[in-house]
């Protein structure tokens, strides 16, 4: 009686572990706002495991479609520049861009994720925001031990969640470019500010 007494406590505690680490998991669910991430930060692994065989244009056509399907790029640029902004552009220059903004989102991943030192990202939690928005928490580990927070705002405008924010550390890329942005179109005026995010879609492109 004691040794099957025994067999049970040790069912039971292998039980527990294995459910543990079913909660731990990186893995996400289907359709939530983590899979959206998830999806971005493997392609980008990948396309750095790769560096050796692919050059910039490999890594921009890889990543191209990724940065279509899990960034919400219309959105960004559009709190970037503020209602005002926007609304005093038309159709063409709001058009442009967009499309230039979308360049250059692809074409700084592909210039920056481009050499694999055994990184690896870890997910921490996803939560709920205000206006229906979610938090997915990672982290970036570096092949040195290093650590880099890697958090994303996504909202879901359709049917999938879309990234709208990632904040580096703690500091928002979305305030960043806001600050940015909306200084030279209102000092400089359009052409300059898209004068400016194709130099450094030409810079992102020099970087190897």
């Amino acid at each position: 009686m004691q040794r099957i007494l025994i067999l049970i406590s040790i069912l039971m505690m292998s039980l527990a572990i294995s459910l543990v680490s079913a909660a731990n998991t990186d893995e996400p669910k289907p359709g939530s706002a983590h899979a959206v991430v998830h999806d971005l930060q493997q392609s980008l692994l990948q396309v750095m495991r790769e560096g050796e065989q692919l050059d910039y244009s490999g890594r921009l056509a890889s990543l191209t479609p990724v940065v279509d399907r899990t960034h919400d790029i219309e959105m960004i640029i559009k709190t970037i520049l503020g209602a005002t902004l926007w609304h005093e552009l038309d159709q063409v220059q709001q058009d442009l861009i967009i499309e230039t903004f979308r360049q250059l989102s692809i074409a700084t991943y592909a210039g920056q994720f481009k050499q694999y030192s055994e990184e690896q990202f870890k997910f921490l939690e996803q939560r709920d925001l205000p206006r229906d928005q979610k938090l997915v928490r990672s982290q970036l580990i570096k092949g040195d031990g290093g650590i880099v927070n890697f958090d994303y705002v996504l909202h879901q405008p359709a049917e999938h969640w879309m990234i709208i924010n990632i904040l580096f550390d703690g500091v928002s890329d979305l305030a960043i470019k806001r600050s940015e942005y909306r200084s030279i179109i209102q000092r400089e005026g359009f052409q300059s500010l898209i004068g400016m995010l194709k130099e450094k879609i030409s810079e992102a492109e020099h970087t190897e």
